[in-house]
């Protein structure tokens, strides 16, 4: 099964175009309150994308914390995420996600719950310095294990988008600064990935710009990394929320949006690792908001039927208060999609012809990438968001397909309304995260509230999926480690998944490192000294 990312609880989010293109998620301190100036922080909660801590289980060793994604902490960002994407949480949640577009919105879940109060937090196995990196305002990293070879994407201290790898074990990390410099855009994150043979991948920085894309002449070197200015052709002049992940057969996988917000299409390439070229892996966009608006996705996600899960809203501008009309779609191959009721779906998607979820209106309440994909005991999906409830209050609510027919349950009773809008990088009041089911079939869901103490965990009712206790957020780190080290006012911690497999079973790896709040996408007049990256090896029992 793979999940995308983590999302952090409590990010950044980007209400429009011009990120966290998956994964900024912020952990604002150890208590989980939000950071003083903005309510949270894409991404603690093990992706985007991007990462999002916790909330769900990576079932498939693809990474450790739970987004395109994150998420998903405090004060975290929506910004990327892309559902695609990566995306960073803070406070532990899951990976970053972005409100304004669909940051790599892998959704990942890092720790399975027992259902009474989650898995205790892991010990300490590893701590690495990287480098000191940029930490005026939140954009998602990227860390991949494979084997006993570890790579890292992210920018350094002076914005130049950078790549390091190194042996397990040891202290020392080969690096790269790559060609392209990171403005004040927390959509541009960078995202990293390793094909069958090898040969590393990284693309980022791209917000409604043209492809930035690099990938190396010799495998698992990163001094070998190139610049490579096309993919395919056509469609690569104006890309956003770019995402690697594995599909069928193990083809790598790279998607992105062509076009900007409300008026963009979702575009998917597979790789041949043998001839090293890309094309075309569906001969037209997956979603197509025919010039007015265009889908915010977050996934595909493989669940555990075997299946990719899509879901999505669309927008019909850059404010964030225009997404509308839930929707869903799944595949086999990821060529073929079909409706919750299994009826073929004929590409490209439109709001008319895809599966309705729930017909939430434009100014409904519902953000974009705060959509998160979730399985019940019976593997029967559940995506989560949030909207108004009749007295206008934003209500929690999760969606499960029931006898081929999506059924809304509103899971939370929250007595506040989280009034959103406009454009550039969101900080999210409210972040929510997957269902995930233990194995004694309890379900548990992880969210995280600017004003109800920052993040947060319940226990749900497995027929209603009502909220029938509140829980302790597992995490798979002390939570004293969100506790910023920073001398510098407002610094947020962030959290960035492994999506990668840790070699030794039941230790997982993160990111962390620290930043401002987003600031809406607009310069700081002060620039805050650099933080130390480090990547952490934790023990978590599983």
């Amino acid at each position: 099964m793979r999940v995308l990312r983590l999302a952090a609880l409590a990010f950044v989010a980007c209400s429009g175009d011009p990120p966290s293109d998956a994964a900024d998620r912020a952990v604002a301190s150890s208590s989980g309150s939000a950071p003083t100036t903005e309510g949270r922080a894409t991404t603690t909660a093990v992706g985007a994308g991007s990462t999002t801590l916790a909330t769900s289980a990576t079932a498939s060793g693809s990474g450790g914390a739970s987004s395109n994604g994150t998420a998903n902490g405090a004060g975290g960002s929506a910004t990327t995420g892309a559902t695609t994407g990566s995306a960073v949480q803070t406070t532990g949640a899951s990976g970053a996600s972005s409100a304004s577009g669909g940051a790599p919105s892998t959704q990942t879940s890092s720790a399975t719950t027992d259902g009474g109060g989650g898995t205790p937090a892991g010990a300490i196995v590893e701590v690495v310095d990287i480098a000191e990196v940029w930490s005026g305002h939140p954009v998602e990293f990227s860390l991949v294990t494979r084997g006993d070879r570890q790579f890292v994407a992210f920018y350094d201290a002076e914005r130049r988008m950078t790549v390091a790898a190194r042996t397990l074990g040891e202290t020392i990390w080969q690096t790269q600064t790559l060609s392209t410099t990171l403005g004040w855009d927390s959509h541009n994150y960078v995202t990293l990935a390793l094909d069958e043979g090898g040969h590393v991948h990284v693309a980022g920085n791209m917000h409604n710009v043209p492809l930035i894309y690099f990938r190396t002449t010799t495998a698992l070197d990163v001094q070998s990394l190139t610049r490579v200015t096309s993919m395919v052709g056509s469609n690569e002049a104006s890309a956003t929320y770019p995402e690697f992940f594995s599909g069928p057969e193990g083809k790598l996988i790279f998607a992105y949006r062509d076009g900007g917000s409300g008026d963009g299409n979702h575009i998917f390439n597979t790789y041949d690792a043998e001839a090293r070229a890309w094309s075309r892996l569906l001969d037209t966009p997956l979603t197509d908001g025919q010039g007015q608006y265009n889908a915010y996705p977050v996934g595909p996600i493989q669940g555990p039927d075997e299946l990719w899960h899509l879901v999505w809203v669309w927008r019909d501008t850059p404010d964030a208060s225009t997404n509308h009309d839930l929707s869903y779609a799944r595949t086999v191959d990821l060529v073929e999609w079909e409706s919750g009721a299994g009826e073929s779906v004929n590409l490209p998607i439109t709001l008319t012809t895809g599966d309705i979820v729930d017909a939430v209106p434009a100014g409904g309440g519902m953000i974009n990438n705060n959509t998160k994909v979730g399985f019940d005991a019976e593997n029967r999906p559940i995506i989560a968001y949030h909207k108004y409830d009749a007295d206008g209050n934003t209500q929690l609510y999760n969606a499960r397909l029931e006898d081929g027919v999506w059924v809304s349950h509103r899971t939370s009773n929250w007595d506040y309304r989280w009034e959103f809008g406009g454009g550039g990088t969101l900080v999210f009041e409210i972040e929510v995260e997957p269902v995930v089911a233990a194995a004694d079939g309890t379900l548990t869901q992880r969210y995280y509230h600017a004003e109800y103490g920052g993040y947060g965990a319940f226990r749900l009712d497995p027929e209603t999926l009502a909220a029938e206790a509140e829980i302790e957020p597992p995490l798979p780190y002390p939570r004293e480690l969100d506790t910023p080290e920073s001398a510098t006012p407002e610094m947020v911690t962030r959290w960035q998944e492994d999506t990668g497999v840790s070699p030794e079973p039941g230790v997982v790896y993160l990111l962390r490192w620290e930043t401002l709040p987003s600031n809406r996408d607009e310069p700081r007049s002060t620039i805050p000294p650099p933080t130390q990256l480090r990547v952490y090896a934790f023990a978590t029992g599983q």
